[in-house]
């Protein structure tokens, strides 16, 4: 296994116990991201900033394990207000282009106060 991405470490200096992402084999698991911008901020309050910054944070991870977008093969998605469910589905899609993973949507609370959105993804690493 090999762990993908920096330790998770909170404004208060607090280290979050998780990694990022693990990769194991050529599969590629991502821990929930958030619309949290590199300084630990919510990029934004709507659902479509916060969607964009969490999927740009999950192409980031995913190139670092050597994976894509296109590679995503299942998604789990909270959302916080199901009215933002339509606005989501436009910026999530706009990230896909066409080819869209499995997925389940469900409406919670999440723990980053003013957070609409997290996003965790399961990936395989193309074979060359």
């Amino acid at each position: 296994m090999h762990v993908i991405g920096q330790p998770l470490v909170l404004k208060d200096g607090t280290q979050v116990p998780l990694s990022p992402g693990i990769r194991c084999g050529n599969l590629v698991f991502l821990s929930g991201q958030l619309g949290l911008t590199p300084e630990m901020t919510l990029a934004g309050d709507d659902v479509v900033v916060q969607t964009q910054q969490a999927l740009a944070n999950i192409a980031r991870l995913l190139d670092e394990a050597g994976s894509s977008m296109s590679h995503v093969v299942k998604a789990t998605v909270w959302l916080t207000d199901k009215a933002d469910f339509p606005a989501f589905n436009k910026a999530y899609a706009a990230a896909f282009g066409g080819c869209f993973p499995a997925r389940s949507t469900v409406v919670s609370d999440l723990l980053i106060p003013g957070a609409r959105v997290e996003i965790e993804v399961v990936a395989c690493v193309p074979e060359n």
